[in-house]
């Protein structure tokens, strides 16, 4: 249950919100942690169709309008997180940032897909969303995968397609940034996997690893230009020559701005680093 009002002369919303567990005054609230909360229909599947529809999205908007226009520290905000999430707008960052990319085709067209694979080949699909939720409520992964010119059919036309010139690695970096703290990863897979995701987690090898200062300040520039407090970086990593002249090479793979932590060997830290952040909300 929830109730908000605004002017005369409030210019802030105040109000309160409960919920079965605990109770809240709206203008108490100085910092929001946004990680992915239940959609607004699960609250209305008793509805027919059309109301149901229609309810979720008068809460979205209402209860929705409330909580996204607080007077309070995001991390990170919803309309952050849903500006940054398209590749497309990735990508185009992190190349004006000055960061490698992989050469990469969107389209549904199959004619210029299979020029593609032919000009740039091997190359990679990966989707550019996970698997629609199913009735049990889990949601399928759909991983980085090699695409020849031969499999390029007329399904190409069903819908848009991310394909990228595969980039050679030895490894795969996670860089995690909150604030201006920065924790990164090496992560290798015993097999050299394509997507170190499709496997066994167990056997993954985490290493810590140094973010050279460019990209470093790259990625402080990237989440200034979205007004993301915190993100979290894929990186393919290329070998260099050993002799610490040509240290690795790392090419852009991604942001996930509302991605996963909590497995990573830092984690306690990264908590840390969230709590800092989030306590900045109530005393500046």
């Amino acid at each position: 249950m929830f109730s908000a009002h605004i002017g005369d002369p409030q210019p802030q919303w105040i109000g309160r919100l409960r919920s079965p567990g605990r109770e809240i005054a709206l203008e108490e609230v100085g910092a929001v942690y946004y990680r992915r909360p239940t959609p607004f229909p699960g609250g209305f599947a008793h509805l027919p169709d059309e109301e149901g529809e229609f309810a979720a999205a008068e809460a979205r908007h209402g209860l929705g309008g409330i909580l996204n226009n607080l007077r309070a520290t995001y991390v990170n905000h919803p309309a952050a997180n849903t500006r940054a999430d398209f590749k497309p707008a990735q990508l185009r960052m992190a190349a004006q940032l000055g960061l490698a990319i992989p050469t990469t085709l969107i389209t549904n067209d199959v004619v210029q897909a299979r020029k593609f694979a032919a000009e740039h080949g091997p190359i990679i699909y990966k989707s550019f969303r996970g698997a629609p939720r199913g009735p049990d409520g889990y949601v399928a992964a759909i991983w980085t995968q090699r695409v020849i010119e031969q499999e390029l059919d007329d399904s190409v036309s069903v819908t848009a397609h991310l394909f990228q010139k595969e980039v050679p690695k030895t490894a795969d970096a996670r860089v995690t940034v909150i604030g201006r703290a920065v924790f990164a990863s090496r992560i290798t897979t015993p097999d050299g996997a394509l997507d170190w995701r499709n496997g066994d987690w167990d056997e993954l090898v985490h290493d810590p690893i140094d973010v050279p200062e460019p990209i470093r300040n790259a990625l402080y520039a990237y989440l200034g230009h979205f007004g993301l407090v915190f993100g979290c970086f894929d990186f393919a990593l290329g070998a260099g020559d050993g002799s610490g002249q040509s240290p690795d090479t790392w090419t852009f793979i991604e942001c996930n701005p509302n991605g996963q932590w909590g497995w990573l060997p830092d984690s306690s830290a990264m908590a840390d680093a969230f709590a800092d952040v989030l306590l900045k909300g109530w005393w500046p």
